[in-house]
């Protein structure tokens, strides 16, 4: 739909050079269909590459972090097809005919899998090195190498398994009852699938609810599970392949939903898009903040066995600024860089505590978010947990220049859409945004399909 420049330029290097450059959007509009979603497509790899027989997953996200899953299981013995980058058909001889790895398991930037395999590999028969890139080495690992260890798992690494490379040496389990303190969903699905190849029920209580994707995908596996409000019991049993559909990630559409919510004259169309309900926190959010032209419409009734979809319209809202409740915090923790970028085109404040997790996720999100925010002239205070933002208005009057990334996809995304919003004239530089393809490969292009 464009006849200007694109709203989006974007230069390919290394995670040192690689950079976007965006100018003012007018107006957005049209359908998008985000990549599949992140989360589910890694945990459709570990549980058909622990099932025996033929598992098709249909939507797959063939970004970086699930290539290094996909990867994985290559390694592991499981014969691989992938006739699309959206479709993989797998092959496994089921958890107990996977073999040692004939080379140290490198899962790249991706928490998800690193922490998920932890639990697949303390169970197995044999020996395997983990490691990832240098952002993923310095990421906290003993949460889930503490629990494991609770059930017999042998993990050796630096600082007593608190960073990779992790070394595991494959051995008997037994279950457990953890009580999940880090409200991770990491953890937990990490625990659970440890616990299907343990002897005994294995249960994971938390405090509130974290993301339920393993839940909901191990009963398509024949997986024996029981949740009873916010614990989750699995039992040991084998686990047979199947097919599987994905939808689209949330978390990816959540940066175009911010770019139709704060651009004028705009109506933007996000279709088969994931509608978990422990992953649309941000929704709630932006409801609270009055953004009154968001409306999502399900693909059909849920169910606690299988993930809704739907589609969600975005139009342009004068939104508010709000305290966000603290227990909202963990259902929208991927979000709070694209929520930081709506909250400065909000009329007043924006204050979100408890959520120190950021600190220590592919970058300081906290640190990397207020350091563009002072480049772009947004007023805000920095906590340990947290950050406030001043907010400037649907028109708010940005400053142009270069800000730092810090490597991390999402920074570097919300940013992008914040960069719309500049005056007319005006250009954000984003730089280190080679690793946008870790969770959205072809995400400039599709946004300046809907720019203009």
């Amino acid at each position: 739909m464009n006849d200007t420049p694109e709203a989006l330029t974007e230069t390919r290097g290394g995670p040192e050079n690689g950079s976007m450059l965006v100018r003012r959007s007018r107006r957005v509009g049209g359908s998008v269909r985000v990549p599949g979603d992140k989360s589910i497509s890694h945990r459709s790899l570990i549980l058909g590459g622990m099932a025996s027989g033929q598992t098709t997953v249909k939507g797959f996200l063939s970004s970086d972090d699930c290539l290094c899953t996909l990867s994985a299981f290559s390694r592991l013995g499981v014969r691989i097809m992938q006739p699309d980058p959206s479709s993989v058909h797998m092959d496994s001889p089921g958890f107990a005919g996977l073999m040692e790895p004939d080379a140290i398991l490198d899962f790249g930037n991706s928490g998800t899998a690193s922490r998920l395999m932890c639990g697949v590999l303390s169970a197995t028969s044999f020996f395997t090195v983990m490691t990832g890139d240098d952002s993923l080495r310095k990421r906290p690992m003993k949460r889930v190498v503490d629990p494991l260890t609770a059930m017999g798992a042998r993990i050796d690494g630096p600082g007593e398994g608190s960073r990779l490379p992790l070394a595991i040496r494959g051995t008997s389990l037994k279950g457990i009852h953890y009580f999940n303190t880090h409200k991770s969903a990491q953890v937990k699905s990490a625990i659970l699938l440890a616990g299907l190849n343990a002897a005994g029920s294995t249960t994971v209580e938390e405090p509130l609810q974290t993301r339920d994707h393993t839940e909901r995908l191990l009963p398509l596996f024949g997986g024996k599970v029981t949740r009873d409000n916010l614990r989750t019991t699995v039992h040991p049993g084998r686990l047979t392949g199947t097919l599987l559909h994905v939808p689209g990630d949330f978390s990816s559409a959540a940066f175009f939903l911010a770019l139709g919510l704060l651009t004028p004259a705009s109506s933007l169309t996000l279709d088969g898009v994931g509608l978990n309900p422990t992953r649309t926190g941000l929704l709630r959010v932006l409801e609270a903040m009055e953004a009154r032209s968001l409306h999502i419409v399900p693909a059909g009734p849920p169910d606690s066995e299988s993930e809704p979809y739907g589609s969600i319209h975005a139009g342009f809202s004068e939104l508010r600024g709000i305290d966000v409740p603290p227990e909202w915090i963990p259902n929208i923790i991927d979000e709070i860089p694209i929520l930081a970028a709506c909250a400065v085109c909000a009329r007043g404040t924006t204050t979100i505590r408890g959520a120190a997790e950021l600190r220590v996720k592919e970058s300081d999100r906290i640190r990397g978010i207020v350091s563009a925010l002072s480049v772009l002239g947004v007023p805000f205070e920095e906590f340990p947990d947290g950050l406030s933002i001043g907010g400037l208005g649907p028109e708010p009057r940005l400053k142009g220049g270069s800000v730092d990334s810090l490597n991390d996809h999402r920074i570097a995304m919300a940013m992008a859409v914040l960069g719309t919003r500049l005056p007319e004239g005006e250009f954000l530089q984003i730089r280190g945004t080679d690793f946008v393809s870790t969770s959205f490969p072809g995400f400039s292009t599709l946004f300046n399909q809907v720019t203009e």
